[in-house]
């Protein structure tokens, strides 16, 4: 999948490409303190050409949010295991770096991004499930109107134990209307 880049006021949001291995694993070594224990991201150029493969597939996105003015990476944002037909959904997946800061850059860049799956890929739903203990997480997704819809125990499996998640939902608010008008 061939995505047109995004811009925002301060990002420019894209597909990562095969050239962005050393930036985006330079600096997830970088950020591997602020990752753990939430997010294991690609560390290795061999994790990196599948974390590529995966988010080419029909089912997937993936974009990396660059700083405008520096380059830096500061973020990612996957659409992962999106499901047509009548349930119109993903699970998100996202990740700030430590080249971020506390600036809002991760709420903007995501932002942009599910409206960008609302409208061009005709999502109605995108799902992000947290780790109750992820403070940041839980308030970026409040942030943008995503509601709490439940718990899930022992959701993924990560670093070694079946982790619990909340899960917090955002619908098209252009699909919420038509439904709620009918």
């Amino acid at each position: 999948m061939n995505e047109e880049p995004l811009f925002t006021p301060r990002l420019l949001v894209r597909p990562p490409q095969e050239q962005d291995e050393t930036l985006y694993l330079e600096t997830m070594a970088l950020s591997r303190e602020l990752h753990y224990p939430w997010i294991f991201p690609p560390l290795t150029r061999g994790a990196f050409g599948a974390y590529l493969a995966r988010v080419r597939r029909d089912d997937h996105r993936g974009f990396l949010l660059i700083d405008r003015e520096k380059g830096a990476l500061l973020g990612v944002v996957n659409f992962n295991n999106i499901v047509r037909g009548s349930f119109l959904s993903a699970s998100l997946g996202y990740y700030a770096t430590a080249l971020s800061g506390r600036s809002g850059l991760m709420a903007e860049g995501l932002s942009a991004l599910c409206a960008w799956a609302f409208q061009r890929l005709g999502l109605h739903r995108l799902e992000a499930n947290i780790q109750p203990g992820n403070q940041r997480s839980l308030a970026l997704v409040r942030r943008l109107g995503f509601r709490r819809e439940g718990f899930s125990p022992a959701f993924l499996y990560l670093d070694g134990a079946w982790r619990d998640h909340e899960r917090w939902a955002l619908l098209d608010p252009r699909t919420t209307l038509r439904s709620s008008n009918s």
